[in-house]
């Protein structure tokens, strides 16, 4: 009974002993490729892609205020002239 106790306890020991050997490889992985110039330049090509879409919006929002004013602008002679037949 004391040697499958001593087993055991070997066995945790060993599976702690990867476990932490596999977090430690883990954390470097990750600190290297965060900080890789690859992953550096697409977080730069994303924050270009972000502010693109953002004037793309903006851009998009005044062509539509333009049109809105243009619509406006060719619905008022229509009125004038209706109001005037009357």
């Amino acid at each position: 009974m004391k040697e499958d106790y001593q087993t055991l306890l070997q066995m945790w020991r060993d599976e702690k002993q990867k476990r932490q050997d596999a977090e430690g490889e883990l954390s470097i992985i990750k600190g290297i490729g965060n900080n890789s110039p690859e992953m550096k330049a697409l977080k730069q090509e994303l924050e270009n892609v972000k502010a693109d879409l953002a004037r793309a919006k903006e851009d998009h929002q005044y062509d539509n205020m333009v049109h809105e004013h243009e619509l406006d602008s060719l619905k008022n002679p229509v009125d004038k002239l209706r109001k005037k037949g009357m």
